[in-house]
């Protein structure tokens, strides 16, 4: 069988708080293979975030530190690599695309300029011929009249057009695997749509793995082939994409189901929220984190931590009721 692009494996990281310590991310695994799309599910404060940043190496040190695990890519360990390799691969064989671009664009630097620097710093291209590819670029991410908004600034852009903006970015050099975190945050549901089939259209094209952050279950069934799960740190649920929705296992994936407005639902349905807080980082139960939210909760969840285990073909879950 072929090696996974990505590996991740047992990944931890804590981060030191006037509470005491947090886990952000607790024991996290899983793979992405050449191809396909992953998407990384759940709740706001769920640890998804903290994750991406962790593969990339972007965790700020203090207050925060990986303390655990394996980033396998391409065969190497990326939590082992001296910081000038893991920069070199930052940009150009592993990109990212952050959630709100005003806040990762310079504001005070042209847009041609700032697609054109990941081909001059990881591919010596002398700045003419990056400006020229930066156009084709920003033409293929379908930014209209792309040679003169090579010269335009980020706040002269539409929010859809700053996203496309930090795709071409992405893309410039070709990399083997984008991490989208929550690429399409205040956009409008229709520009949602665009920037979304954006990107797997042209991470196809390139043969691209994508890793696809989102609170959202509703827009993960159109473009993930797989799917990660995550509450409190931890990954509560993974299978594949088609499986989880015809068949959810864990209590809060299906709270995440039940509230999805549905087109198909009898006019006047009411969603079915799910009751209760996100839990504490720093002050994490013994048992099931979703414990104090579940109605299936008993004794056993309190105070016994559920393994995440197999339930059926690729699909594993971690719930002490899973088959109940």
């Amino acid at each position: 069988m072929p090696q996974p692009l990505l590996s991740v494996r047992g990944l931890t990281t804590r981060f030191r708080t006037e509470r005491g310590e947090s886990t952000a991310v607790d024991e996290v695994s899983f793979t992405v293979d050449a191809g396909h799309t992953l998407a990384i599910v759940g709740e706001s404060g769920s640890g998804k975030s903290v994750t991406a940043l962790s593969l990339m190496r972007l965790i700020p040190n203090p207050p925060g530190r990986i303390t655990a695990g394996e980033v396998l890519f391409e065969g190497q360990d990326l939590l082992k690599l001296p910081d000038a390799q893991m920069r070199a691969i930052r940009g150009d064989r592993i990109a990212m695309v952050f959630q709100e671009p005003m806040s990762s664009l310079n504001p005070a630097l042209t847009v041609g300029l700032q697609v054109a620097e990941p081909l001059q710093l990881h591919r010596g291209l002398p700045w003419a011929r990056a400006y020229e590819q930066a156009k084709a670029l920003l033409a293929k991410v379908r930014i209209p009249d792309a040679a003169s908004r090579l010269h335009t600034y980020p706040h002269q852009y539409s929010g859809g057009m700053r996203q496309r903006t930090m795709i071409a970015m992405a893309l410039a050099c070709s990399p083997r695997l984008i991490i989208a975190d929550e690429p399409t945050t205040a956009l409008d549901v229709t520009v949602q749509a665009q920037i979304l089939d954006l990107l797997k259209e042209l991470t196809r094209e390139a043969g691209a793995a994508l890793i696809l952050i989102t609170h959202d279950l509703g827009v993960v069934a159109r473009y993930a082939d797989a799917v990660v799960v995550m509450y409190g740190g931890r990954i509560v649920e993974q299978a594949p994409a088609t499986e989880l929705y015809a068949r959810p296992r864990h209590p809060y994936t299906r709270g995440l189901l039940a509230s999805i407005p549905r087109l198909d639902g009898e006019a006047g349905a009411r969603l079915v929220p799910i009751s209760g807080q996100p839990p504490d980082l720093a002050r994490l139960p013994p048992g099931c984190a979703f414990a104090p939210r579940c109605g299936r909760a008993d004794a056993s969840c309190q105070t016994t931590r559920p393994a995440l285990r197999e339930v059926a073909a690729h699909h594993r879950s971690a719930c002490h009721h899973d088959g109940d």
